[in-house]
This record gives structure tokens, sequence and C-alpha cells, in this order.
């Protein structure tokens, strides 16, 4: 890292981050720290373009977000045993085995990113369209809040967090979980869960990294909504983004 942050941020790496509507709303501390774990970034992880050539703009951009994430966590190198970045042009179709009650069956989906212990897929398609605008969804801030969830050995929806904290986030995280997830499938009486959307309710792990995508993208939804909820995540990020990002 040290002979990383002698190098000079390019210029061409910063006119595609000043486009992101997060970038210029940090303060300057920030924003160094920011170049310097995204030069990190690029210099250590793989990134394998899969029917279209790797550019600047997608290794920056998902650098970019990756970083933000983790902007106040005080670590050079946060995801260190991500080794690959995948890209592909469009979602992609995997076959997964499902169960129900006991019963197996082989069903396909259409995925715009999946994370593993060291590999992230990503579609550039709406990975791209998400990065200049803020809206409900950003899949690079939902893939890569798998990594870090993953960062104390389980996709559980629970990130390393110091173990005082660890009831209350539970207990917060947990509730709303299951109130999301009764909702999904009454599939009525929506209200603020609107904003949560139905894919949160698939489990824990995708609850979270839901959570994180609204935390940085409709923070200030977010905080009037689920204040207890904002709070842990504001309390876990070290970021307030409502205050930055409203």
């Amino acid at each position: 890292m040290s002979k990383l942050k002698k190098l000079p941020f390019p210029e061409r790496y910063q006119m595609i981050i000043d486009k992101t509507p997060h970038y210029n709303r940090l303060n300057a501390a920030d924003q160094t720290k920011l170049q310097h774990t995204i030069m990190y970034f690029i210099h250590t992880k793989e990134f394998i373009g899969v029917g279209l050539d790797v550019d600047d703009e997608m290794k920056v951009l998902i650098a970019f977000y990756a970083c933000l994430l983790l902007i106040r966590k005080n670590c050079d190198n946060c995801y260190e045993n991500l080794k690959t970045i995948i890209i592909y042009p469009h979602s992609v179709m995997i076959k997964q085995v499902q169960s129900y009650g006991g019963i197996y069956a082989k069903e396909q989906f259409m995925i715009e990113g999946q994370s593993s212990n060291d590999t992230v897929v990503l579609t550039w398609h709406e990975a791209k369209k998400e990065s200049y605008h803020m809206r409900h969804n950003n899949v690079i801030i939902h893939e890569f809040a798998h990594e870090i969830d993953f960062m104390d050995g389980e996709i559980d929806g629970v990130p390393p967090i110091e173990q005082s904290k660890y009831d209350g986030w539970v207990n917060i995280l947990f509730k709303e979980f299951k109130i999301l997830n009764t909702i999904v499938l009454k599939n009525r009486d929506w209200g603020k869960y609107k904003l949560l959307g139905a894919y949160a309710a698939t489990n824990e792990a995708e609850f979270f990294a839901v959570a994180t995508e609204r935390f940085f993208e409709t923070p200030v939804s977010l905080k009037l909504h689920f204040p207890e909820l904002y709070h842990e995540l504001e309390d876990f990020y070290q970021i307030d983004t409502a205050g930055l990002f409203s």
C-alpha cells in the first residue's frame, strides 16, 4: 500500500469518479483516502471480462463503490480475501437447486451480480447505469455488502461487529427482516416496507445487502421510515449518509 500511495491518481480516473453522485459530497480527507484505496484495489484485484473488454471506467467505478462502503473503517485493504471480479455485459442466467419442504427442484434465475469469498460477479449494463444516479438499487454496493458480511466467515446478515453491539444489531435487523418476510408472504399491507422490497426478504444476508444499498442510495428515506435500522448501519459504517448524500 505504501508504494501505491506514492502513485499519482490518474486524471482519467478522477474524471470518472467526479461523475458519481457521491464523490464530490465527501470531505477532502475522505476523497484522498478513496483515491488511495481505489488505486490499491485496482492494482491488487484481477478483473476478467466475459464477452467484453475491461476498461478503466469499469475498474474505477467498481473500486469506487467497493471502497466507499468502508471509507470510515480505517483499513487500507478491506477486501483482503477478494481476488477476482468477473464482469458480464448483461444479466446472467444461472441454475440453482431450491428446496421446498424437502422437495428439491432445479430452477433458473437471472442475476445481476453474485459474490463468494474471493470472487464478485457483476453485470456491467446495470452496474454502469446505477453508478451515475442515486436510485434504490446499486448492484456494486449490493455485492460488496455481501463481501463485507463474509468478513467474519459467514454470510448471515451480521458483518464483523463488536461483541457488545451484536445483540442490538441482531434485534433491529432481524426484527425488520421478519416483518418484511411476513408482508412478502401475504403480499399486502406493504406500507413503508416497499422501500426495502421483496428481494430483501429472501434471507438475512440479502436483507443486509439491500439495506446497505438503501443506506447509501436513498439514505433520507431509510432514516425517515426505519430510524433504528438506519442507526445500526450508521454505527457500523461510521458515516451519516443522510447528512452527506441528501
